[in-house]
């Protein structure tokens, strides 16, 4: 199969048979044997039964719908679970992402040798409220990851199909995949001026909470990159660090003790020496609270059960 089309969505009935006959229409004028997968995530509106009635109509359309709302990520991870294509296109359902893109997406994976590429929605149809949040967040992104994309978040991407069996993508992760897939060695990462569309139907999934989630996604998952598999090296480094310190000068103060050096009347030796004993201790015990907490991230990362586990309330077009 040429091309998987993974679409995860939200409330779309609107938009979506527009988007599938657009899809059907692009596939065929390139004659592409391809499948559409539709990942309804919760949605309260009529999106199930408008997918259902295509899927019915047209056997490459497949469909998975998840019992309660848990994100895009999950979305995007079942998704990628599914897709066969040997090249997978993700996209946005609420025509905001043109389909026309796709046979220039898959040529440069197929004929260009790019991992993955990102499109970029140089001219954007969003309020500022949008806008400028989102080029701190690719500005900050850029500088703390290597990675040169003037727009990682956006929705409308080509994959090897290599990558997306080999990443996984949880929580709030989907902001990032070039982020992950680079450091699980996918390092060649293009990047390509797409058209973004003004939305048509319904209302924006953008909220407030990205200003907050962000930031903390983003720590996370430069942590996770660099330590996901080694925890301790992270933890144990500052822990050392900061038991080495506060031993240290417990070890100074108890010498002093054992030879007779603590001048039990000496007012300036005291002034110095009690504030240095609660440096010390307060030192020290930081150190054992990040070996600790090192020993455990171990430990959970070695016996945690699977974290991408997601109720599927039915599924069309798949087995």
């Amino acid at each position: 199969m040429d091309i998987s089309v993974v679409i995860p969505l939200l409330n779309e009935e609107e938009s979506l048979p527009h988007l599938i006959e657009w899809i059907h229409k692009v596939m065929r004028e390139n004659s592409f044997s391809y499948e559409i997968i539709l990942i309804d995530d919760g949605s309260k509106d009529n999106s199930w039964q408008v997918i259902s009635d295509h899927s019915k109509a047209d056997e490459r359309v497949k469909a998975i719908r998840f019992q309660r709302n848990y994100g895009k990520s999950a979305a995007l991870h079942v998704g990628f679970d599914a897709a066969q294509g040997e090249v997978v296109i993700t996209m946005d359902a609420d025509l905001q992402d043109s389909p026309d893109e796709i046979p220039e997406l898959r040529r440069m994976i197929v004929e260009d040798g790019f991992d993955l590429v990102s499109g970029w929605k140089k001219k954007r149809h969003d309020p500022i409220s949008k806008t400028i949040p989102t080029k701190l967040y690719n500005a900050t992104t850029r500088l703390m990851s290597g990675i040169k994309l003037n727009d990682m978040n956006c929705g409308l991407k080509a994959y090897r199909k290599d990558v997306i069996k080999s990443i996984e993508v949880f929580g709030e992760m989907h902001r990032y995949i070039p982020v992950i897939a680079k450091a699980a060695g996918f390092s060649k990462i293009g990047e390509k001026v797409v058209q973004h569309r003004k939305r048509e139907f319904g209302n924006t999934k953008f909220g407030l909470n990205r200003f907050i989630n962000g930031p903390l996604d983003l720590l996370t998952i430069t942590f996770m990159t660099r330590y996901m598999k080694r925890p301790m090296h992270f933890f144990g480094y500052w822990g050392i660090g900061f038991a080495g310190i506060g031993g240290g000068v417990l070890a100074y103060l108890a010498i002093l003790k054992i030879l007779g050096m603590t001048g039990v009347i000496d007012p300036v030796a005291i002034s110095y020496r009690i504030p240095a004993l609660f440096f010390g201790a307060v030192f020290f015990l930081l150190g054992v609270l990040f070996i600790s907490t090192g020993l455990l991230a171990e430990f959970i990362g070695r016996h945690s059960a699977d974290r991408n586990d997601y109720r599927i309330k039915e599924k069309t077009g798949l087995d």
